[in-house]
């Protein structure tokens, strides 16, 4: 009995939330009575139909881009951040480079990785692997500067190396605040990727919305547009997963 009020006391959050989004959706649609905002039904059935013909394959393209850029992003700026933020003078030396880059918005540069590389999935996951190695980077990095030293005087007397120091010490000291940046960088992600797949492409689910509107198909845009928040809530629950299993210390 304890089991399922747990379940339920998890399960009626999201409930409620679906059910004020939804009410909120149609309120809107009454008010507005444009044919661009569809009254949440017809977006569904829509949702339903669309489910059963192209639009699992742009997910798919989408799904693809955005998995490989962040898992780029990680494996880049992770390494980088441990070593800058246990690294002082590496860290002076970098800095300004990356205070200077940073602010750039990073969606400037689609039209140089277009010419460079092409109109295909390369340029697209280049541009969303520079936007969440930023974000990861800056976390990460400040993550390791405010690590209880502590824990390294600690493991480094019983004769640990840098390595392990990193293994044992830093990645997993720094671990929550990654995860933490790569659910900011996967809203970040997420945004920059309808951007480019609204650009000179044929595949993924920005070009399915973009090309559902320029028919006027209102109920199908919609229909892309619930796809692809879920498709981010999903991913984001996968983020949730993670941080419970590899950071279950956090919780004791």
């Amino acid at each position: 009995m304890s089991w399922v009020l747990k379940k339920a006391g998890k399960t009626l959050p999201f409930l409620s939330s679906m059910i004020i989004l939804i009410a909120a959706w149609w309120l809107l649609s009454l008010g507005l009575k444009s044919p661009a905002v569809p009254p949440p039904p017809e977006a569904l059935n829509s949702l339903w139909h669309s489910m059963q013909g192209d639009l699992p394959a742009h997910l798919a393209v989408s799904l693809y881009r955005i998995l490989i850029s962040l898992f780029l992003a990680t494996v880049m700026a992770v390494p980088l951040g441990l070593i800058l933020g246990n690294n002082p003078k590496m860290d002076t030396g970098a800095a300004p480079l990356i205070y200077l880059t940073y602010p750039i918005p990073k969606v400037v540069f689609m039209p140089i990785l277009l010419i460079l590389l092409g109109i295909g999935d390369v340029s697209k996951i280049v541009l969303i692997t520079l936007v969440a190695f930023y974000q990861i980077l800056v976390t990460t990095r400040d993550a390791a500067k405010n690590l209880d030293k502590e824990y390294v005087i600690s493991v480094r007397s019983l004769g640990a190396s840098s390595w392990d120091l990193y293994r044992h010490v830093y990645l997993p000291g720094c671990l929550p605040s990654i995860l933490t940046s790569l659910r900011l960088g996967l809203g970040i992600a997420m945004a920059v990727l309808f951007l480019a797949e609204t650009y000179a492409t044929q595949k993924g689910i920005g070009f399915f919305i973009l090309n559902s509107m320029s028919r006027m198909n209102y109920e199908e845009m919609f229909a892309g547009i619930i796809a692809m928040g879920l498709m981010g809530f999903f991913l984001y629950l996968v983020l949730d997963l993670a941080e419970k299993k590899l950071c279950a210390w956090m919780r004791v």
